[in-house]
């Protein structure tokens, strides 16, 4: 479990036990702000997914080598509603833990981010497996985001359990990352009790967030994320002998960081949490990022990847990478055992609740925008994962799109699908989509034109500025019509397969696609605060939209991703 409980030290990272190897990232594209679990034999990633559905991306794994998608958590609309929520609003953060025979789910579901203020609902929910039922909502302290459980495991605190969280101040002139938080929770019934602590006000680093807390050798240790989600981020370490503190930072500084250090290929090393194996080894999942070019564009979005910890003589833990003590590593020792290779994964856990496989034809990499899929909008079109998708609203839309997509995993992809669409109108579309957000994406897609018929358009979105940068080709007839996105890095290009020469078929120019990224998307403004912000990573999929409210049907067949992460130019 994330309490575990106390060891020894273990040996440093150099020990030679001929383990397997972990390579980093272990989960690649849009997967940030890790939890890390153990129980019994098992451990689960849950990762933040914003405004993407299903809610919380839940991971297991026997080794730490080998990972299967579990699919989302939150898979109802009484757990968590994102119909509206701003571009990186939603699901921030989560946090998985285990008590009482229970999972418990914390999460804050972000309604508004932009400007001085953050409106933030936070949740509790709890299952008997890590799939769930999950049980209906508690809502927990409202004034700050990042809330985590912690269950404690020692000889004075057994029993009990805590809720942390960041207190955000909007004041002008104050601190807006307040302070660390604490708060009893009381699992029984279900609410918070007792006084409110503010147990950490953070290092010199500041931003201090993504608060989680450990017990180990007589000592709480405090996890945090400091220096912000980019460059400087960095996990640091604090401890006390009482759970309410005070906490003293570690003298040696951020447990892990990429700062300072662009050569760095895992960069914006963040956000960390802790977990120790049955063999009492330990080990850090954080948040990374890999940049196309030194500081430059990171389109695959924010990554998880895992670290090898060991601990000194006077209990602090450390963090040994490629480029030295508190870097990230490529590659990292397993902790020693057999490897359990996917097909294994599916074996009855230590709870005595198989991790459930995806059901659906799809396959659990698969998302939506904001809405859940049902079959008022979404059905199968065949036996072999196509989709019927009825036109929604446009992709500038924050509500009700017909819009489902993958995570862009490679710097280099191919990413094809079959679309069968007849319009009647300019306003009906549908087609393959690279989409960051709803002011960000490139967009290849079958329409009408009251000149020449039925046509294939490419309409680009530029933080809200629309384009179309290539002319429309006239596609005849009404059968189904093969498009293709490719990337190689920076740059995307659409294609379309012209069934006369036998052969693909360029549309339009060569895109940039680094400006499907975070650093492009976060816009700040000269009041110092941010109008727009970018949390999450380039997605490829297919959509269809239907402006004039007709709801006219899109078939999508023969969808097919696949990547490498060669280097690109």
């Amino acid at each position: 479990m994330t309490a575990a409980v106390p060891q020894t030290g273990r040996p440093g990272p150099d020990t030679d036990d001929r383990r397997a190897v972990i390579g980093n990232p272990v989960l690649t594209g849009f997967h940030p702000d890790p939890s890390f679990l153990r129980v019994g034999a098992d451990y689960y990633l849950a990762t933040s997914t914003f405004e993407w559905l299903p809610g919380v991306a839940l991971y297991h794994s026997r080794d730490l080598v080998h990972w299967e998608a579990l699919g989302g958590a939150l898979t109802e609309e009484r757990l968590l509603d994102l119909v509206g929520v701003p571009d990186s609003g939603g699901v921030w953060a989560p946090c998985l833990s285990y008590a009482d025979g229970l999972f418990h789910l914390v999460y804050s579901d972000v309604k508004s981010l932009a400007g001085a203020y953050k409106d933030v609902h936070n949740h509790v929910v709890t299952a008997p497996g890590p799939t769930g039922p999950w049980s209906d909502p508690v809502a927990v302290a409202g004034h700050g985001f990042d809330p985590s459980l912690f269950h404690d495991t020692g000889p004075d605190g057994a029993g009990r359990s805590w809720l942390l969280w960041l207190e955000w101040d909007h004041r002008p002139g104050a601190n807006p990352f307040a302070g660390i938080l604490l708060r009893e929770w009381d699992r029984a019934a279900r609410r918070l009790r007792g006084p409110v602590h503010r147990i950490f006000t953070g290092t010199a680093l500041g931003r201090t967030e993504g608060p989680h807390l450990y017990r180990h050798g007589g000592w709480y240790y405090l996890v945090t994320a400091e220096g912000g989600t980019s460059w400087e981020h960095a996990v640091t370490v604090a401890r006390s002998r009482e759970i309410t503190g005070p906490y003293v930072p570690d003298p040696a500084g951020p447990l892990l960081t990429s700062f300072g250090d662009d050569r760095l290929r895992l960069q914006k090393a963040g956000h960390g949490s802790l977990v120790e194996t049955p063999d009492g080894d330990w080990y850090l999942a954080h948040l990374t990022a890999r940049p196309l070019t030194p500081r430059g564009a990171c389109v695959l979005g924010r990554e998880t990847a895992l670290q090898r910890v060991h601990w000194t003589a006077d209990g602090w833990p450390r963090v040994t990478g490629d480029a030295g003590p508190g870097r990230p590593a490529g590659r990292v020792p397993a902790p020693p055992g057999p490897p359990a290779p996917p097909g294994t994964l599916g074996a009855p856990s230590a709870t005595g609740t198989p991790p459930r496989r995806h059901a659906g034809a799809l396959g659990p990499e698969w998302m939506t925008l904001r809405r859940y899929p049902e079959p008022g909008w979404m059905t199968a079109a065949d036996d072999a994962g196509g989709m019927r998708l009825r036109g929604g609203e446009s992709l500038s839309s924050r509500h009700r799109q017909s819009l489902v997509a993958r995570r862009q995993q490679h710097t280099r992809f191919r990413f094809e699908a079959a679309v069968s669409f007849a319009p009647r109108s300019p306003q009906q579309m549908a087609g393959v989509v690279h989409f960051y957000n709803t002011r960000l994406w490139h967009y290849a897609h079958l329409t009408r034109d009251e000149r020449h018929g039925r046509v294939l358009r490419l309409a680009v979105c530029d933080r809200g500025r629309y384009g179309e940068p290539a002319a429309a080709v006239a596609v005849p007839g009404e059968g189904p019509l093969r498009l293709r996105l490719t990337g190689r890095g920076r740059e995307a290009a659409f294609a379309w397969w012209d069934a006369d020469p036998g052969s693909w078929r360029q549309l339009g120019p060569v895109l940039d696609a680094s400006r499907l990224s975070d650093e492009y998307a976060t816009v700040g403004d000269d009041d110092g605060h941010f109008s727009s912000w970018g949390f999450t990573g380039a997605f490829v999929g297919v959509c269809a939209q239907d402006l004039t409210g007709a709801a006219l049907t899109a078939d999508f067949t023969s969808l097919d991703y696949r990547g490498t992460d060669e280097a690109a130019p």
